[in-house]
């Protein structure tokens, strides 16, 4: 095999905030691809408005670095050696994401936090790498916390990695367990700019004022890509992007042959044909912009114009001699909603040039399945309403807010599990599930978790006044779990997740102990019949907003349904008071997120989603109606139990 020594792809992969974006920015920034004049933003790399509100990666991007270091002439390039870097996902509900973008690499860098050590996500992404034979390099990230601990990081780390090497040799994977032992790590503050391979002192910064030895690593540990020579073309798609002067854009991965400007190829579709296309433009990413090139090589990520229904998952072959490329493989989706029309009386009433029709929403939800391999879009009973299903909750949530700010008009169902039937019993989704806590919430979280079906599996305190408890919990269970760990904790909690497989149904799980307050008819919610409504709850509605029969204006005190006439005036009377009125205030009411609205739905409620509102409302609008489908599922339940 012949080797190409002036590329180097590799990943970037971690659990979510521990300083993935943060470091590529400072490998970026110390490689001098911005002008010394150019103000350069955090993140840079999160350039979705959704990525820096919540300041979490959604999408894996690429960006590539010319390293003109020492070791470039060592290794024979005085020229500089291209390092290829993709930046993933630390959020589980996107692994979809990191799966692609390990697709494209030749091996991984694992960044953990000095601190917080492996979480559930670092056990996914490295176990990815594992399954794909790339080397891992250990990067232990922010050395420089007051609360580090990096020595037992590194332990808990190559425990990790060991743990896992052995699970995925027993499934068949050939793996050099005695390779991994010989595990590179390099101590880093990605904020800093510094990195060293020498272990600093706990909370201290490392010896080194540059990332210097972190290239060094990936251009000695991460192998350069290795090819054929005189092999056909082989280029895998492995992503999508977009261009207003070029269309749609494949993102390849070049593994045989070379690939050139204005030349025609077959590319192998998802079904096994081959089509032919002329490649219009071929551009190769250098830093954050794109740089058009009139050829490509093995080893090189480049962006393919030419195909405007290019899929990722197809390859890019020689018409005359095909060799397509296994496609990428992507664990299946664990939860679901349903995604409908809006048909509340105030659709289309907020603004214009809203997207209202079914026919809008469902070309919207093709588009999304062109570029997001982990999501599904399956039919209903209804011509207006597909069920999505998803890796997790927050990745749909995150389909709808995108929606929402492309101007359509839609309603959200409340998440569910999708299930299996294995020998007959239906399964679900389990998870494992950590969560990081002061001590004194520790008996609080715990019973959270019971309520939710949760078994504790670990649980382990350092000594820092933080406890961290491992629970094992249906995925059910997890559907609004972070709220109420919020409001339990007084903000302080830390959750995270991991696919654990599926289990025997668990049983019911009530996840809300209070009921709602719902409208009773349509008009205008009055600052007088709130006042008078408000110590039966918490309003989710300002007064002089309008509302409908069906929506749920606020949370009742207690577990009951309770229906309220939000829209009573105050009738002028022309008799004399002996008292004047007297000033009463009222409580401001609740805004709630989208996220947190789909949390709080019950089974019968759905989130209708507008670009300028967000409401929860029941599904069956009429009240007499929900009274009647209400007292059916009563009898249907008391039949089943008898």
């Amino acid at each position: 095999m012949a080797v190409r020594g002036d590329i180097r792809n590799v990943a970037i992969v971690a659990h979510v905030d521990h300083g993935k974006t943060t470091l590529v920015n400072a490998m970026l920034q110390q490689s001098h691809v911005f002008n010394e004049r150019e103000e350069v933003p955090d993140r840079v790399m999160d350039s979705n408005d959704l990525e820096r509100e919540k300041g979490i990666t959604i999408l894996a991007k690429n960006t590539a670095v010319e390293y003109t270091g020492p070791l470039a002439a060592k290794y024979g390039y005085p020229d500089g050696i291209t390092l290829n870097i993709i930046d993933t996902p630390g959020h589980a509900d996107f692994g979809g994401e990191v799966e692609r973008g390990i697709s494209m690499v030749d091996g991984v860098v694992l960044l953990v936090d000095a601190s917080e050590g492996p979480l559930p996500q670092t056990r996914f992404v490295l176990r990815k790498a594992l399954e794909a034979k790339l080397p891992v390099i250990l990067c232990v990230n922010k050395v420089d916390r007051p609360d580090a601990r990096i020595e037992e990081v590194v332990s808990e780390s190559t425990d990790l990695l060991l743990g896992l090497a052995q699970d995925v040799v027993e499934e068949g994977v050939d793996l050099d367990l005695d390779h991994l032992l010989d595990l590179p790590v390099v101590y880093c503050a990605a904020k800093a700019g510094y990195a060293s391979t020498n272990q600093p002192a706990d909370g201290a910064l490392p010896d080194n004022d540059n990332l210097e030895p972190l290239f060094e690593d990936i251009i000695k540990y991460i192998p350069a890509p290795e090819y054929e020579e005189g092999a056909p073309l082989q280029a895998h798609v492995a992503n999508i992007d977009s261009s207003d002067f070029l269309g749609r854009l494949g993102l390849v991965r070049i593994y045989n042959g070379t690939l050139e400007k204005g030349k025609t190829y077959g590319l192998s579709r998802v079904d096994g044909s081959i089509e032919n296309f002329r490649v219009t433009e071929l551009l190769r990413t250098q830093g954050l912009e794109r740089e058009s090139v009139e050829s490509a090589g093995p080893g090189d990520i480049v962006a393919v114009a030419g195909v405007n229904d290019i899929m990722i998952g197809e390859t890019i072959v020689d018409p005359n001699d095909p060799k397509p490329l296994p496609l990428i493989h992507v664990d299946d989706p664990a939860i679901s909603m349903t995604f409908g029309v809006n048909d509340s009386p105030l659709a289309g009433t907020e603004g214009k040039d809203h997207k209202l029709t079914a026919r809008m929403i469902k070309d919207r939800l093709d588009r999304e399945l062109i570029g997001n391999v982990s999501i599904k879009v399956l039919p209903t009973d209804r011509p207006d309403a597909w069920e999505v299903q998803g890796r997790g909750e927050l990745a749909l949530a995150v389909l709808a807010e995108q929606m929402r700010r492309e101007g359509y008009e839609l309603t959200v169902g409340r998440p569910q599990v999708v299930t299996k039937t294995i020998d007959g019993q239906i399964n679900e989704p389990m998870e494992n599930t950590t969560i990081d806590v002061p001590e004194e919430y520790m008996g609080t979280v715990t019973q959270l978790m019971a309520d939710r079906k949760g078994r504790m599996d670990s649980m382990s305190n350092h000594g820092s006044g933080w406890v961290r408890l491992q629970f094992t919990v249906p995925s059910r269970g997890l559907i609004g779990f972070r709220t109420a760990l919020l409001s339990a904790t007084r903000g302080t909690g830390i959750a995270s997740s991991l696919s654990a497989g599926y289990a025997p149904w668990a049983g019911q799980i009530v996840t809300r102990q209070n009921g709602s307050m719902v409208c009773d008819r349509k008009g205008v919610a009055t600052p007088y019949a709130m006042q008078r409504l408000q110590a039966r709850g918490i309003f989710f509605v300002e007064p002089q907003s309008p509302v409908y029969e069906g929506q749920v204006v606020g949370m009742n005190n207690k577990p009951d349904e309770l229906d309220v006439n939000i829209t009573l005036a105050k009738h002028m009377t022309n008799m004399r008071s002996s008292t004047a009125d007297v000033l009463e205030t009222l409580t401001p009411p609740v805004k709630m997120s989208l996220e947190e609205s789909l949390d709080f739905a019950n089974e019968d409620e759905c989130v209708e989603v507008t670009p300028e509102s967000i409401r929860v409302r029941k599904i069956i609008l009429g009240r007499e109606d929900w009274y009647k489908w209400r007292a059916k599922q009563r009898r249907q339940n008391n039949q089943a139990t008898k």
